[in-house]
């Protein structure tokens, strides 16, 4: 066994295998809940969650007598959910509407002017921002496939390249990760990735011309005028203030107040000042945003309590995950490509942020690291540690827990508000089977493939 694991197996009891069960039947309920006892489940999906979160935290503290993990996930899972709440009601209070036609060419600027932003209010808040003014754009010609590849665009992949972009970068930036290493070794694949994506919705969306009508109101002398007009402005500066809270991190700037613990330093100032600039956000927003974009906690409230029972219930987890990386002969099967392909096929099928942080803590046990060490994330991060070429095993990972997080509605959080907020708009959204056979496996899934080949496989970028 390796160092790191031995010590903590030392500290504490094994953590038994019937433990994951908690975790297995959280994902199993998220997925088919909604389908096969739909009225259940939109009721009680809060109190399944946590209980099965509380159900494994309980086991640590009372049977294992082991705080340190349930400490670490609650600080993670605290800023995690402070972040993505604060992006949702600062972006709920911003209308924003575009009187324009929604040609083809119209649809790709906007997705593609959402991928940029997502990496700056995130992907949640670039979705809240512009799904409404996209769909109010094509009320006269609106289809699923334009949503699902809203939500290819906007909600994942746009998100590659800072850790504000998406919840799996956010979570290696809280472990250690440098702030600016995904815009520095993920900015061709993200490129690669808007480009085919978007590619492929101009081509598909081409033939949506279906009761096609220029509306009257933008068409001027037989020539199209683009109008585009923001309510709810002031809104834009408490964004600012949550956005740039995210650099006050106690592992990048010592003098910042902090809780110390285990070897690391933990944030809170950085969680008040969202808090606060979220509270002031929602009490002095402009009722006619709020109104126009009918702003409600539902969403917000859903990704909270399920990410709560997914953080806590796959504790087990990571940790078994790291002891069986520790054995030599596993060792050598954790290479780019496998970490490319089992992060992303647990990201898109349970939940890309701790998909993330499992094979984050999976791969940096083979080099004797801890996933609950900043400094040796760092090093893992920047290839400074015992091996060089711990960085290609991170941009495996990061590619893969990002894209993958498109591939059912269940990856990444953003997709569940994108398909709440589409289908209280009128429009009949796919089944959770009938959103991968019908988009992910056609549409998707060769551009991953395309991009393991020539980024992870052939190392061309």
């Amino acid at each position: 066994m390796l160092q790191n694991f031995t010590i903590l197996a030392q500290a504490h009891p094994a953590v038994p295998g019937f433990l994951i069960i908690p975790f297995l039947i959280l994902i199993a309920m998220i997925a088919s809940g909604p389908i096969l006892f739909g009225h259940f489940w939109e009721h009680n999906y809060k109190k399944v969650a946590v209980t099965l979160g509380l159900t494994v935290l309980a086991y640590y503290l009372f049977v294992l007598h082991d705080v340190h993990m349930p400490i670490h996930t609650f600080f993670e899972y605290f800023a995690f959910a402070v972040l993505l709440s604060a992006l949702y009601i600062a972006a709920g209070g911003i209308y924003i509407n575009i009187n324009a036609n929604a040609t083809p060419l119209m649809n790709v600027v906007l997705v593609a002017i959402g991928a940029a932003l997502a990496n700056i209010v995130g992907t949640t808040g670039a979705s809240l921002l512009l799904i409404r003014p996209f769909i109010r754009l094509n009320v006269h010609r609106i289809k699923p496939y334009q949503i699902v590849f809203f939500i290819f665009i906007v909600s994942n992949a746009g998100g590659l390249l800072t850790p504000l972009g998406d919840p799996p970068l956010f979570i290696g930036f809280l472990k250690g990760v440098p702030f600016f290493w995904t815009l520095q070794h993920l900015f061709v694949p993200w490129i690669l990735s808007i480009a085919l994506l978007c590619l492929v919705f101009f081509l598909i969306d081409r033939r949506n011309k279906e009761a096609f009508v220029p509306r009257p109101e933008v068409v001027a002398k037989n020539e199209a005028k683009t109008e585009f007009y923001i309510s709810g402005k002031r809104n834009l500066v408490w964004l600012a203030i949550i956005i740039g809270a995210i650099f006050l991190d106690p592992n990048v700037i010592e003098d910042i107040p902090h809780i110390y613990y285990d070897g690391n330093r933990f944030s809170y100032l950085r969680e008040i000042i969202q808090l606060g600039a979220a509270f002031f956000c929602y009490r002095y927003s402009n009722k006619t945003a709020l109104a126009g974009n009918k702003f409600n906690f539902h969403p917000i409230l859903e990704v909270v309590f399920l990410f709560f029972g997914i953080f806590f219930s796959m504790m087990p987890a990571l940790q078994l995950s790291a002891e069986i990386a520790s054995s030599p002969q596993f060792a050598q099967y954790i290479t780019p490509t496998f970490l490319y392909w089992a992060t992303g096929s647990l990201s898109g099928f349970l939940d890309n942020a701790p998909t993330y942080a499992n094979f984050l803590s999976l791969a940096m046990a083979k080099y004797d690291m801890a996933q609950n060490s900043v400094v040796e994330v760092r090093q893992f991060a920047t290839g400074t540690g015992a091996d060089p070429s711990t960085l290609i095993l991170l941009e495996a990972i990061s590619l893969s827990a990002v894209l993958f997080g498109a591939f059912t509605y269940i990856g990444n959080g953003p997709n569940f508000m994108v398909k709440a907020i589409a289908e209280s708009a009128g429009i009949k959204m796919p089944s959770f089977f009938a959103y991968i056979l019908r988009f992910s496996i056609p549409f998707l899934l060769p551009v991953l493939i395309l991009v393991w080949f020539l980024v992870v496989h052939l190392r061309l970028f």
